[in-house]
């Protein structure tokens, strides 16, 4: 029986036609679908890796591009001995100012002058003249009872005075020069983001409706 009856020069389908079907032999319509559990997990890799590569630029361009292009400096606060202000992990930035223009109150970071001349950041609580001279500071750090039981002769024309203090950031700094860390951002992150790239692609759905020769 014919599928469809001429009527006056218009073709009017007949009701027992049957609609023809797409062909499902030379093209299909494929879907691929992916598991929410296994999106999930994608994006947070992703994300993870992604932190971590701006962290570890961040932390370059602080420690190594800054001082060289700003003049600043940066040291890690070991003790608590600023807290509240610096805690224990902070990153201490510094910038050098005339030794003649630092006052009581200020924060500055200087060689200790006795046992291993380490490096403190304390603040100053008196300044005076020594005979020949040169300018003397005594320090204290905020949470501690007194004062430190030394003077401070500032032997260069400059010292390092606290301007920023920036959280958690030495904690971060020391856990990325591990050896282990380090090796995991310079050939793990990498491969990650490769792979991550060519599974996206791989895994691309093509459009709705779209049939595949």
């Amino acid at each position: 029986m014919s599928s469809t009856l001429e009527l006056a020069g218009t073709a009017v389908p007949d009701a027992d036609a049957v609609p023809a079907r797409p062909d499902t032999v030379r093209g299909k319509t494929r879907t691929t679908t992916t598991s929410p559990a296994r999106r999930v997990a994608r994006h947070c890799v992703k994300g993870l890796t992604t932190a971590l590569m701006i962290l570890a630029v961040g932390a370059f361009l602080l420690l190594a591009i800054g001082p060289r292009v700003l003049g600043y400096q940066t040291s890690t606060m070991l003790t608590g001995s600023m807290s509240p202000l610096i805690n224990p992990g902070d990153v201490v930035v510094t910038v050098p100012v005339p030794v003649k223009d630092v006052k009581a109150g200020d924060i500055i970071t200087y060689h200790i002058p006795v046992e291993d001349h380490r490096v403190e950041t304390h603040r100053i609580t008196e300044i005076t003249t020594t005979a020949d001279g040169r300018t003397a500071v005594q320090t204290k750090g905020d949470a501690n009872n007194g004062v430190d039981p030394w003077v401070a002769t500032l032997q260069d024309a400059t010292v390092d005075r606290h301007v920023l203090t920036i959280p958690f950031a030495g904690t971060a700094i020391r856990a990325l020069r591990d050896p282990v860390v380090m090796k995991v951002l310079m050939y793990g992150a990498p491969g990650v983001l490769v792979v991550g790239m060519l599974a996206s692609i791989w895994r691309k759905n093509p459009e709705p409706g779209t049939a595949n020769a």
